[in-house]
């Protein structure tokens, strides 16, 4: 049965990415239909939105979507489609994976991590204002309901991956109410999954020790700010945000994209590394139950690493990214 995905190429390097991806997920032998739409950017002049609702509707009616990034100005501009889309579609849980890879230039080796972000709330959510002329002030916002949800994703998570160990990551020891409530629901989570441990660590402390061991942690979950800046930590140490999937999860749909931007000064010359776009394409597969398509890409993608001879400038290769997408499609056609 062919699954219909919207495709959203989204800004800066996005299409070509996108089109990498959209050319190895097609030799992949997954069954997909593509419904190409337009966000960020390029439908702000035509529709004063860079987020219109017919592409929500796509994402609603199809159910998952693979996107490309989208550029957010800094301070003031268009709003974030990222965080619209979150919002919007109710796509609680971001989950983010870091993994040591063949042949990607890294202080580290052994890394195999989860990074599991509430999307919805915190601070992250925007929700400030100004305060006279000379101040402003952002509202950290934690419920019951959001913090239940998104412990209980990735204890679910942990469960179906097969992992022994969820962190809960907060700064309770400051934010005693808030984040105190965020370590009440996550304990009382953990409780009913005594299979898995439960651990909890301050987001300071987190960090360092990242740094000096990440080898030691599994799935790691965390309120959204934290979420966003640890998991752009824990991509560090598997190579950088050039191999950094994503996928941004709710009950009724989900949004698959890689965690990286939109690179507008990039945009055009045919050098991006595409593996962020294309392995946030092999999480979307198994998401819809394409696993023959995702690990055969998967696979392809170790290759490819493996070999050495068809990779972008970041990874120390001269090759653009056409030239690495094809050395991944070629791969999966020899039978890997």
């Amino acid at each position: 049965m062919t699954r219909k995905v919207t495709l959203i190429p989204g800004d800066g390097v996005g299409p070509e990415i996108a089109w990498a991806a959209r050319r190895v997920i097609d030799a992949s032998g997954a069954r997909i239909q593509w419904e190409v739409v337009e966000a960020g950017e390029a439908t702000l002049s035509r529709y004063g939105t860079p987020l219109p609702e017919h592409v929500l509707e796509s994402i609603r009616q199809n159910r998952v979507a693979l996107k490309g990034p989208i550029t957010t100005p800094v301070g003031g501009g268009m709003r974030s489609v990222n965080v619209a889309l979150r919002q919007e579609l109710d796509l609680y849980a971001n989950v983010r994976p870091a993994r040591t890879l063949p042949g990607v230039p890294s202080r580290y080796q052994g890394v195999d991590l989860i990074v599991v972000r509430e999307n919805t709330e915190d601070l992250y959510a925007g929700v400030e204002h100004r305060v006279g002329r000379d101040a402003a002030e952002s509202i950290k916002i934690i419920t019951r309901e959001a913090s239940e949800r998104i412990v209980r994703f990735a204890f679910e998570l942990a469960r179906s991956k097969g992992r022994k160990k969820v962190t809960a990551v907060h700064k309770a020891n400051i934010m005693k109410l808030t984040d105190g409530l965020f370590l009440e629901c996550a304990r009382r989570v953990a409780a009913a999954y005594p299979e898995i441990a439960y651990e909890e660590m301050i987001v300071d402390a987190m960090c360092m020790k990242l740094v000096q061991a990440p080898e030691n942690y599994d799935v790691l979950v965390m309120p959204n700010l934290y979420g966003d800046i640890i998991s752009d930590l824990c991509a560090g140490l598997v190579g950088g945000l050039g191999v950094a999937p994503g996928a941004n999860i709710g009950d009724e749909v989900a949004v698959f994209e890689p965690v990286h931007g939109s690179a507008p000064k990039h945009a055009g010359k045919n050098r991006i590394n595409p593996l962020a776009m294309i392995l946030s394409g092999v999480m979307m597969l198994q998401h819809i139950g394409e696993e023959e398509a995702a690990g055969r890409i998967y696979r392809a993608v170790l290759a490819v690493l493996e070999e050495g001879r068809h990779l972008t400038y970041d990874l120390g290769g001269n090759a653009t990214t056409g030239e690495m997408a094809e050395a991944i499609v070629a791969k999966m056609e020899a039978g890997l």
